[in-house]
């Protein structure tokens, strides 16, 4: 089963990035590129409703976000940091617990009414991923379903992404 192989590699690093944050590391995952292989296999099986682009957020996002795009044959879109793209952009800033961030993606890089995959490594609170529904729909695009690798279920993030869409993938959840 996929989520026992990824559960078996996540290694939990305590009082990461702050005192009482568990931090789910999933780099050992890419060590084996056969289990890559597969984790971008079981998104696309997972998924409901054909996409017209992936766009995945920055930096841990990127991983498997452009291994699903190229099993899909579809355009990989990054969401990234503010500051980090060239050229037109359009922008979400977004509450953390610590204070605020801001996402961004290139400006007309979907067209009105696309269907999108939005990925990211691991859904906590929701936030960046709300954020990238945000900039997704700013394009007149829609939403057509999350996915994550690992999913932290008592942070209860899934509930800011309903607005979005309510499809959410996930492969292992803590």
């Amino acid at each position: 089963m996929i989520a026992d192989r990824i559960k078996s590699l996540v290694e939990s690093i305590p009082d990461f990035p702050k005192q009482g944050i568990t931090f789910r590391d999933i780099t050992p995952i890419l060590l084996g590129s056969r289990l890559s292989y597969d984790i971008a296999d079981a998104f696309v099986q997972r998924m409901n409703e054909d996409v017209d682009a992936v766009c995945a957020i920055e930096s841990r996002g990127f991983f498997f976000g452009m291994l699903i795009a190229n099993r899909l044959g579809k355009p990989f879109i990054p969401i990234r940091k503010e500051g980090k793209l060239p050229g037109m952009t359009h922008s979400h800033t977004y509450d953390l617990e610590y204070g605020s961030s801001t996402v961004e993606m290139h400006a007309n890089v979907l067209n009105p009414g696309d269907k999108v995959l939005v990925h990211d490594d691991l859904l906590a609170t929701g936030g960046t991923a709300a954020a990238a529904g945000e900039i997704v729909e700013k394009q007149n695009a829609s939403v057509s379903a999350f996915a994550f690798l690992v999913e932290l279920t008592d942070l209860n993030g899934r509930d800011k992404l309903i607005p979005y869409k309510s499809d959410l993938i996930t492969l292992a959840e803590y």
